[in-house]
């Protein structure tokens, strides 16, 4: 196995045993083990090479094997009647860790977090063995990328990219994507994000919605935002008119989890996007019994970028993720304009509901 840039453009693009000429699109299937049974574990690389040379794009997804929004994003995306006019290669992974979407659950069966793996080595764990082979032979052959992901279980996150702004090009593709939020995000340890910001490789981290759950705002934005990045990078021709009216993205400074002052039901007062100010209450604690209860007030002014959406909280958990930003309520705004536009635009697929 193994991947082989060969030649010029025209000998094309080889990825493990597959060639791929100017113009055709196939899939490499990567080995990264077998199964109890002997049954192969692979990891599917779909490889779209245009007629003309450009840049080299890696969009993945499922990195955490319960994160499967981006899934559906990627599927829309290779769908895309444009992609016949494409320049460049596209590396579309819709399903990095295999073997825990199989089981749809964040982690690798030996319970290690692949995107606390990078970059791996090729005889370490089965996390690190696959995160080797992901950067080996799809991520170092990009020239950037973009990253989907969601929030954990019962926790899901409003729209928003979160990159490494000391890289000029990832505030380029962070704006360009056009999530009504971006945050100046330094990634961490053993995370993707710390290996590509360590090799110089640009690439940007989309977050939004839920763990096993389809969201259709969250997908629609991912999907353009995917072909925004194309259009912006000379992957695809930009149209002469865009078909979607979106706010300029607004940059976080910072985030902050508001946290549980006690253990108790929560009974929640804000939702995703809301503009809070400081000192205002968020939710209520209380017992089951209506006898005791506590607020949950914001230490900060923000917007809600994630939540925990479980009632059954533990005194110390993380419940409201607020956004900090120069201007809280315009980012507001942003995120309910795009939200609407969203609604309404029909797009090139049916709603999922």
């Amino acid at each position: 196995m193994g991947s082989e840039a060969i030649g010029g453009w025209g000998d094309g693009f080889r990825i493990a045993d597959t060639l791929v000429l100017p113009g055709e699109r196939k899939t490499a299937s990567l080995r990264v083990a077998s199964l109890y049974t002997s049954a192969p574990v692979d990891l599917p690389v779909i490889v779209l090479r245009g007629h003309e040379p450009g840049p080299t794009m890696f969009v993945s997804a499922a990195l955490h094997g319960d994160e499967i929004i981006g899934v559906e994003i990627i599927r829309r995306v290779l769908r895309l009647q444009q992609l016949g006019e494409l320049r460049g290669t596209l590396l579309a992974v819709p399903i990095v860790n295999t073997l825990a979407f199989i089981h749809q659950s964040r982690y690798l069966p030996d319970r290690r977090d692949l995107n606390r793996s990078f970059p791996g080595s090729q005889g370490g764990s089965l996390a690190a063995r696959l995160a080797n082979l992901f950067v080996t032979e799809v991520v170092g052959r990009s020239d950037f990328g973009v990253d989907l992901h969601t929030g954990a279980i019962h926790r899901p996150n409003l729209p928003q990219i979160r990159t490494d702004l000391r890289n000029a090009t990832n505030q380029r593709l962070a704006k360009a994507f056009g999530a009504p939020l971006f945050l100046d995000s330094r990634p961490a340890a053993g995370t993707l994000r710390e290996y590509t910001t360590r090799q110089n490789i640009p690439v940007i981290l989309y977050e939004s919605g839920e763990a096993l759950r389809f969201d259709e705002t969250a997908i629609r934005i991912g999907a353009q935002g995917v072909q925004n990045v194309m259009w912006e990078m000379g992957l695809l021709p930009r149209p002469e008119f865009s078909p979607l009216r979106v706010p300029e993205p607004i940059l976080a400074h910072s985030s902050h989890w508001i946290r549980a002052p006690s253990s108790g039901i929560l009974r929640t007062g804000v939702g995703l996007g809301d503009h809070i100010r400081r000192g205002q209450s968020m939710g209520v604690i209380g017992d089951p019994f209506g006898e005791n209860e506590i607020e949950v007030c914001a230490n900060l002014e923000g917007v809600v970028i994630g939540r925990l959406n479980l009632p059954l909280v533990h005194e110390g958990d993380a419940l409201f993720h607020l956004g900090t930003f120069d201007a809280p309520a315009e980012a507001a705004q942003a995120v309910e304009q795009m939200e609407a536009e969203m609604r309404t635009w029909s797009g090139e697929e049916p709603p999922i509901v």
